[in-house]
C-alpha cells in the first residue's frame, strides 16, 4: 500500500510540474507575439521630427534657434544654451528644482514647451546674480545657510523673488486672511508661497528666513 501510495504521490508531482511548465509556455507566447506587434505599430507611426523657429529673451540676451516643437523649455535651457544652473529634478512640475521667471512670473521650465514662449523674456540663477555681484537672495540664502546639497538652490531663489513680487502685486495666497488687503511676507505667507519646491535635504527653516530678511520681515 505504501508503494502504491508514493507511486500515486510521484504522478501528481510531475502532473503538476508539467501543468505549470505548460501555462508558462501559453504565457510566455502571447507576450512575446505581443512584443513583436508593438514594434510593428512603433515602425508605423515613426514620424519626421517636427522643428519651429524660436525667438527668445533668455537673461537680457536674445536667443534664436531652431527647435524641435517637442522641447521643453528646461532643456532648451540645458541643453542647447548651456545654461546648467537650472536643474532637473522630477521632471514632472512636483520639485520646483526647474523654476525660471517668464515674463516676471514664475515656472516649472521642465513642463513648459519652448515654442510655447516665443518672445517672451526669461530668467535663471545665472541672470540673477554673478558670484562677484550676488542678487540679494543668493546672498541672504549663503548668510542664513538656505542650502545644504545645493540641488534645488536655484530654483529655490527663483521661486522666492518671484513670490516676493506677487506679495508686492497683492497677489494673496490660500493662507491670505483677507483678500481685499495687501498680503504681507510673513512666515505663514512665505511657507505656502513656497511649498511648491521641495528641498530634500530640509532646509526649509533657513529658506523662510533667508526671504523673510529679503522681503524686510522677520521669521
Amino acid at each position: 500500500m505504501t508503494d502504491h501510495a508514493d507511486n500515486i504521490g510521484d504522478l501528481a508531482r510531475r502532473e503538476a510540474l508539467v501543468l505549470g511548465r505548460n501555462l508558462v509556455l501559453a504565457g510566455a507566447a502571447p507576450m512575446a507575439f505581443g512584443a513583436s506587434i508593438v514594434r510593428a505599430d512603433s515602425a508605423q507611426v515613426d514620424r519626421p521630427v517636427v522643428k519651429s523657429a524660436v525667438s527668445l529673451t533668455v537673461n537680457g540676451d536674445i536667443k534664436r534657434m531652431e527647435l524641435d516643437t517637442r522641447t521643453t523649455l528646461l532643456d532648451m535651457l540645458r541643453e542647447h544654451l548651456q545654461l546648467t544652473g537650472t536643474k532637473k529634478g522630477c521632471d514632472h512640475g512636483q520639485c520646483g528644482a526647474c523654476t525660471v521667471i517668464v515674463d516676471g512670473r514664475r515656472v516649472n521650465a521642465c513642463l513648459a514647451l519652448a515654442v510655447m514662449h516665443q518672445g517672451s523674456s526669461i530668467t535663471t540663477i545665472e541672470g540673477l546674480g554673478t558670484p562677484e555681484k550676488l542678487h540679494p537672495m543668493q546672498a541672504s540664502f549663503v548668510k542664513h545657510d538656505g542650502y545644504q546639497c545645493g540641488y534645488c538652490t536655484p530654483g529655490q531663489i527663483c521661486s522666492a523673488v518671484a513670490a516676493l513680487d506677487e506679495i508686492k502685486r497683492g497677489v494673496p495666497s490660500h493662507v491670505s486672511q483677507d483678500l481685499a488687503q495687501q498680503p504681507q511676507p510673513t512666515p505663514a505667507e512665505i511657507r505656502e508661497r513656497m511649498s511648491g519646491n521641495i528641498c530634500r535635504c530640509g532646509a526649509y527653516s533657513n529658506i523662510v528666513e533667508a526671504i523673510a530678511e529679503v522681503a524686510g520681515g522677520a521669521a
